[in-house]
């Protein structure tokens, strides 16, 4: 935090930026042996496309559309408030969580219904819950799409259900994901295996459980949504971790995507490692005013990491704010200033590693 004297002081850049390394990764393409008419593996961090075929390739998605969903109810709603369901909302075919007319939820059970069973009811319902209407929602999901970049993408209807005009490409998919995926509240959803929740007109305790069965086929994933229509086929979006990277995998029209995606991952993860920014700061000091010294050592919070595909490395630059100067007492951990490190050229923010005293100075 910073202090309470901020107000009397003023932010600063130190005139100290490194770059090192030589090349930035490119998109590639590569051969895989693969079911899926089209698909795309993602490297989150930097949403570099390390896989891809027939990438931008316009499709339809199925329930996969609910990623777009359950993340638009997380950022727009009370996750605990409770909603009242009525006819309107549940009128909707296909997969449900089982809601019924006069059933009370709650808006995080909406999300697991949407995510682990795939409920076209819990879709619908978080869309009424958010804009009223259907109509509404696919205005704000196709907002959204605009906004992560997802330029090839059209939603009609919140569950996935075949429509004129709702379509998308595995390359936005993928955007979608690695998105997706950094929402702390969608993380944790997405990668529950089940989960026991309590809903109904009166509530009663049930398990809902994920469809996405690559969560126990294969220990580094961790999310997302299975998707199936008879137009769309089976289509999977899914992340996994591993030593410090983050894939993001997308099939659409896949008869066999589990095994596509380990096969995704598994190349992914033999391309990628997580490397450290082994940067000090030793030599900075902060002003201290009214303290027998002068000034206090500082030091970065956690080590800053970045992932390096095919072992080359990023053109990367350091910039450095602090407060100007603090005022004693200044205890040990306090957090003085931010560094932030970007990829030269692009701008892109590679991370934020806030800065602390290293000692107490009274």
């Amino acid at each position: 935090m910073l202090c309470a004297n901020f107000s009397r002081k003023v932010f600063f850049i130190l005139p100290i930026i490194f770059i090192f390394g030589v090349n930035v990764f490119g998109v590639q393409c590569y051969g895989l042996d693969l079911s899926a008419e089209t698909a795309v593996l993602l490297e989150s961090d930097s949403n570099t496309a390390l896989f891809c075929k027939e990438a931008d390739k316009r499709m339809t998605m199925a329930s996969t559309t609910k990623i777009m969903t359950a993340l638009l109810t997380i950022e727009n709603a009370n996750l605990n408030s409770e909603i009242v369901v009525n006819s309107e909302m549940v009128a909707v075919e296909g997969t449900s969580m089982g809601l019924l007319p006069g059933d009370s939820v709650s808006v995080r059970e909406l999300c697991f219904g949407m995510l682990l069973p795939s409920g076209n009811d819990a879709a619908n319902t978080a869309a009424y819950v958010i804009c009223g209407s259907i109509p509404k929602f696919a205005d704000m999901m196709n907002k959204k799409a605009m906004e992560i970049g997802m330029t090839n993408t059209h939603f009609m209807n919140p569950s996935g259900l075949t429509e004129d005009g709702h379509f998308t490409t595995a390359y936005d998919m993928a955007l979608l994901g690695s998105y997706a995926i950094k929402n702390r509240e969608f993380f944790n959803i997405c990668s529950t295996k089940s989960v026991q929740v309590s809903y109904g007109n009166p509530p009663y305790t049930r398990t809902l459980t994920n469809h996405n069965k690559l969560l126990k086929m294969y220990e580094p994933c961790v999310g997302i949504k299975t998707g199936f229509t008879k137009k769309s086929g089976r289509c999977l979006v899914s992340a996994a971790k591993k030593d410090g990277v983050t894939l993001i995998a997308v099939t659409l029209n896949a008869s066999d995507d589990w095994n596509d995606h380990i096969k995704l991952f598994e190349y992914g993860f033999s391309h990628t490692e997580c490397v450290p920014l082994n940067y000090n700061i030793n030599g900075i000091k902060l002003k201290v005013v009214g303290a027998t010294k002068k000034s206090v050592g500082l030091k970065l919070s956690f080590v800053p990491t970045y992932t390096r595909i095919d072992k080359k490395d990023l053109d990367v630059v350091r910039e450095i704010y602090l407060n100007k100067f603090e005022y004693a007492p200044v205890k040990s951990g306090k957090v003085v200033g931010t560094a932030i490190f970007k990829e030269k050229g692009s701008g892109r923010l590679i991370c934020t590693v806030p800065i602390e005293t290293v000692e107490e100075c009274t």
